[in-house]
């Protein structure tokens, strides 16, 4: 299930092929992803990679104790989607293209490529651009929409319910420090992605 899906295109090579790579790991796997390109399969890697370093900062994990206790177990989820907000409320910052039209260009490019991706691959980044899903994060209401989906998608997986998208009060009730921790913790995972290209 994808949650940061901002910050894995926006930490890419600006190849179209590297960043669905990057955005598509955890979708595309096994034989699917041995017929993929090798620069597909880079962004894999590299979206791994990042995975690997926010899950072991220590600044994340001091984001993960700020989610309240009722959504602990998914803290982890909840610190991805929000640093994905807090990276689009804060882009100019970051990227000297606006975030529309970076979000726009790699759509376009998605678009007038030739990339045959998997079905389900392919229905999910149809999602993201119909709905403008990376742009989305931006707003409170993005958050939750994408944390209602993960939701209903865990519900159907373990027959009980969730409702992650509550946890954006905390989110809200603690923006402050969720600021802080994202803002000093960015920049570090920047330069870990350029170090390893």
């Amino acid at each position: 299930m994808l949650l940061n899906w901002l910050a894995h295109v926006f930490l890419s090579e600006p190849d179209v092929e590297f960043r669905l790579g990057n955005l598509l790991a955890d979708i595309v796997r096994g034989e699917e992803l041995r017929r993929m390109s090798a620069t597909f399969q880079r962004g894999v890697q590299k979206h791994k990679q990042i995975d690997a370093f926010t899950d072991s900062h220590p600044l994340v994990k001091l984001s993960r104790s700020r989610v309240s206790a009722g959504f602990r177990r998914f803290s982890g989820v909840l610190v991805d989607v929000f640093y994905d907000h807090l990276l689009a409320t804060s882009w100019d910052r970051y990227s000297p293209i606006v975030l529309d039209a970076f979000t726009a260009k790699f759509y376009a490019d998605i678009e007038s490529s030739k990339i045959e991706l998997p079905s389900s691959a392919r229905v999910t980044v149809d999602r993201i651009i119909r709905h403008d899903l990376l742009g989305s994060y931006r707003h409170h209401e993005g958050v939750e929409r994408s944390l209602r989906r993960l939701s209903a998608y865990l519900s159907s997986r373990w027959q009980r319910e969730f409702a992650l998208e509550q946890g954006v009060a905390d989110l809200i009730a603690q923006r402050a420090g969720f600021d802080a921790d994202f803002a000093e913790f960015f920049p570090q995972l920047q330069a870990n992605a350029m170090e390893r290209r």
